[in-house]
């Protein structure tokens, strides 16, 4: 397999669940601040052009940070990154959801990207504000989910990865995060697939 990734972005997340799962892969950088993504060597692999983008030993090309975990999770029983339960599925995807559409796309794309939501360059701060404000409140809705557990569902699954890399954002944004959410993120630095990962990314 091979990951399409870039250093320190969503991607991460990915990469670390290959790390956890053990099996050989290539790890390709993608440099989005220089525009790679919108390459034709990229975009005949993923027309979207962005990361994570999961090519299969097959060829055939994944993409989406959800539908990548999943698959991985499911052919990966042994692993048991995703519950079996109804619960527990419905939980883990309770919050890859809110990880990904919510904290990341309405929170932290502000922060990043605050031109995308107001063309003029006087209303970015306002933008970048609002992100923060978001991410905040939705850190403060994490903490509580996380209440007397180590991980999201209890047991480590694809949605601590998502988690994962909105707290490292958090940290590179100086957004303070609740106790849980900060004990989170710490017991997440300690896997030694997390670790392997922010080293392979220049990140350690």
């Amino acid at each position: 397999m091979k990951l399409y990734y870039s250093p320190g972005a969503c991607s991460i997340g990915i990469h670390v669940l290959l790390n956890e799962i053990g099996k050989p892969f290539e790890a390709e950088k993608v440099d989005l601040a220089g525009g790679k993504q919108y390459q034709p060597e990229f975009t005949s692999v993923n027309p979207k052009s962005k990361v994570p983008t999961l090519v299969r030993d097959d060829g055939s090309v994944l993409t989406e940070f959800p539908a990548i975990a999943t698959w991985l999770a499911r052919t990966n029983p042994d692993k048991k990154l995703l519950a079996d339960d109804a619960e527990g599925m419905a939980r883990t995807f309770e919050m890859l959801d809110y990880v990904v559409a919510s904290v990341h796309m309405q929170g932290f794309s502000r922060l990043f990207r605050p031109a995308n939501y107001a063309p003029s360059e006087s209303d970015h701060d306002a933008v970048k504000a609002r992100g923060r404000e978001l991410a905040s409140k939705a850190f403060a809705i994490i903490d509580e989910k996380l209440k007397g557990k180590d991980y999201v569902t209890g047991t480590f699954s694809i949605a601590d990865c998502a988690l994962f890399y909105v707290e490292l954002w958090a940290t590179r944004m100086k957004i303070a995060m609740p106790a849980n959410v900060a004990a989170h993120f710490e017991r997440m630095k300690a896997r030694p697939a997390v670790q392997k990962t922010l080293a392979a990314e220049g990140l350690a």
